[in-house]
């Protein structure tokens, strides 16, 4: 296994105009591993995830992913380099089909290109619903097709930013075991995620971030575990 982090976020700052949004947020995320990003809503999660991306470029601060500095690169050099998004709101075209959407999200990388068949291995209903026009789609079906996208950048790492929300009980535990299957994949995952429990019991490490600075950094079994501190943390 390489030694080495694929992903390195080291001590960034980040505002929006003037006002600081991140201090001084350092994190990892090694090579096939989950990281779970948690923290209340506004505390900087997806803020950092923009940072990685280029859209809201760090001014402070270095990142580094798969031995590259990609500090303040043009998001789509780094989607290259092999990061894929999972926004929150999944940014699917409604009025294109299935197989458009998946076609948009296409792209070469250093690593593993997938093909329509190992896609359809993940998400089976996938495979019926490609003529589909995405705005007749349901929550689940919309994640699934947006996940399905990312993977066809061919990444090394997946953001995933909210992956649960809005969706139905059944729908979540399928998207928590496609989050597993990626990791068995050998692919590296960075989730941000309100259902703290949920992104815990997927992940290997955790962060948590309060207020735009970093308040844990540790093992997910180790929050998990650590009843009072969670509490403190996340008030689960």
């Amino acid at each position: 296994m390489n030694s080495q982090p694929l992903l390195s976020v080291d001590n960034i700052e980040t505002f929006y105009g003037e006002t600081q949004a991140l201090f001084g947020i350092s994190l990892e995320v090694g090579h096939g591993e989950v990281v779970a990003l948690l923290g209340p809503s506004g505390a900087g999660k997806t803020t950092t995830l923009r940072s990685i991306l280029g859209l809201t470029p760090a001014r402070k601060g270095r990142i580094y992913f798969n031995g590259k500095d990609i500090t303040r690169k043009p998001t789509h050099k780094i989607a290259r380099a092999g990061v894929s998004w999972v926004p929150d709101d999944r940014r699917i075209f409604p009025s294109l089909t299935v197989a458009r959407n998946l076609k948009l999200g296409r792209k070469r990388s250093p690593f593993h290109s997938w093909k329509m068949k190992e896609i359809f291995e993940i998400f089976t209903a996938l495979e019926y619903l490609m003529h589909r026009d995405c705005e007749n789609l349901s929550g689940g079906e919309m994640q699934m097709v947006a996940i399905a996208r990312a993977l066809l950048g061919s990444p090394g790492l997946v953001l995933l930013d909210e992956p649960t929300q809005g969706l139905a009980p059944k729908i979540v535990q399928d998207v928590m075991k496609t989050i597993k299957r990626l990791k068995v994949e050998g692919i590296s995952v960075l989730i941000v995620e309100q259902h703290a429990q949920l992104a815990l019991e997927v992940s290997d490490r955790a962060y948590v971030i309060g207020r735009g600075e970093m308040k844990f950094a540790g093992s997910a079994e180790e929050l998990l575990q650590a009843g009072h501190q969670r509490r403190v943390l996340l008030g689960m």
